[in-house]
């Protein structure tokens, strides 16, 4: 009797574990294009992606709604109950990295994602700066995009550009590869090119750079002072001399007056 009762409590905690099985496992959720887990869809520039959400496990209609980031997408009647689709032609290069969410209509929390990996190549883009003068800092930005990020360099009349700590800083984001030159010279003359390479292709853009010797300014501080230390040079120099021509006036006075006496 023991060895049966101990078979009937197995036997009933078997059949409760499956009775709470199909709420804990089997309730609904949302699919993209088959898929039941956010992932990221690698693509490309100009072609169409369309992307499907399908409704699992549910027991009533249930209305759907999607989002182009935090933006909720306009759906036709008819593409909302428990399958609705949305197509994104033609794919752009800004559309990388944007993502595209399925929602239950009544409960939010229920959602599914994908992100756009848009796969194209290098595209550069920039300015040639204007005249500088000698001694001034010059900067050259090239921009770049490019999924996945290019493998950049700096040339200097088609020669691999040597970069001198002192005098050349580099600066580089996901969309900008800046050269700067401190103090440039007359020698700094010439085009710089910006590369960028990736799986095989590679992108240049040419910055053409001019500095012009830089007309000497007049030295008015150096001509103030010397004028200040003539002029000290002169009242001291009277100063000093003061007493004999004081002398000398006063002697020829005398003669004078005893002349007329």
């Amino acid at each position: 009797m023991a060895s049966g009762g101990v078979t009937g409590i197995l036997c009933r905690a078997t059949l409760f574990i499956f009775a709470l099985l199909p709420c804990a496992v089997t309730g609904t959720h949302l699919a993209i294009n088959g898929k039941t887990a956010d992932y990221q869809l690698s693509t490309k520039p100009g072609v169409a992606e369309s992307l499907v959400c399908t409704v699992h496990n549910n027991s009533q209609g249930e209305e759907l709604l999607w989002f182009r980031g935090d933006t909720q997408v306009d759906l036709k009647d008819g593409n909302k109950v428990n399958a609705s689709s949305v197509c994104i032609y033609p794919v752009a290069v800004d559309d990388n990295g944007v993502s595209f969410t399925c929602k239950l209509a009544r409960d939010g929390s229920v959602m599914i994602s994908v992100v756009l990996d848009v796969r194209f190549p290098p595209i550069l883009s920039g300015e040639d700066p204007p005249p500088q003068e000698e001694q001034a800092d010059v900067t050259l930005d090239c921009h770049t995009k490019a999924n996945p990020p290019a493998q950049m360099a700096w040339y200097k009349d088609n020669s691999f550009l040597t970069l001198e700590k002192s005098r050349y800083h580099i600066y580089q984001t996901s969309e900008l590869f800046q050269l700067t030159i401190a103090k440039a010279q007359v020698s700094d003359n010439g085009i710089y090119t910006c590369v960028a390479s990736l799986d095989g292709i590679t992108e240049k853009m040419d910055f053409h750079l001019t500095v012009e010797e830089g007309n000497l300014p007049f030295p008015m501080e150096a001509v103030i002072a010397a004028a200040v230390v003539v002029f000290f040079t002169i009242l001291f120099g009277i100063v000093a001399r003061w007493k004999r021509i004081a002398q000398c006036f006063g002697i020829g006075c005398n003669s004078s007056s005893n002349t007329f006496l």
